[in-house]
C-alpha cells in the first residue's frame, strides 16, 4: 500500500524580514550621512614634508595675520607694501628678469582670498610662484 505524504516540506526563505533589515540600515546611513557638516576636516595648508629648494628666487612676498602685505629682493630687508601697488611692484620686478620665481610666504591664519590675490597678479602677468610651507 502506497501512502502519500499530505504535507510537503518545502525549501524556501522568506525575504520580507531581510528586507525590512537592509531598509532600515539605509535609512540610518542617509540620516546619519546628511547630519556630518562639510566643514568636519581640519586642512592646515602651509605645512608639507617635501622640501623644495628654488634657486632663482628674486622676489618675496611676506602677508602676516592681519593682511598685510611686505615684500623683498634677494636678501634684502623685507618692506612694507600696499595690496594695490603689490602688482607693479612684481611686474617692474619681471621687466628685470623673466626667470625669476616669487616665493609667497603668506600667515596660516589669514584669509584665503589674500592668497589666491597675489596667486591671479603672478597668473595674470605669467610670473613662476612658489608657496613657501613650513616642514
Amino acid at each position: 500500500m502506497a501512502l502519500k505524504r499530505r504535507n510537503k516540506v518545502e525549501a524556501t526563505f522568506s525575504m520580507s524580514s531581510m528586507t525590512d533589515l537592509i531598509f532600515l540600515l539605509l535609512i540610518f546611513f542617509v540620516m546619519a550621512s546628511t547630519m556630518s557638516a562639510p566643514n568636519d576636516i581640519k586642512i592646515n595648508l602651509p605645512q608639507a614634508r617635501a622640501k623644495t629648494n628654488t634657486r632663482q628666487v628674486v622676489a618675496k612676498v611676506f602677508i602676516d595675520n592681519l593682511g598685510n602685505y611686505s615684500v623683498a629682493l634677494g636678501k634684502q630687508k623685507a618692506a612694507p607694501i600696499e595690496a594695490d601697488a603689490l602688482e607693479a611692484y612684481l611686474a617692474g620686478v619681471q621687466a628685470q628678469d623673466s626667470t625669476m620665481y616669487i616665493a609667497l610666504h603668506a600667515d596660516e591664519d589669514i584669509a584665503y582670498k589674500e592668497v589666491v590675490h597675489v596667486l591671479d597678479i603672478a597668473n595674470q602677468n605669467h610670473m613662476k610662484l612658489v608657496i613657501a610651507t613650513k616642514k
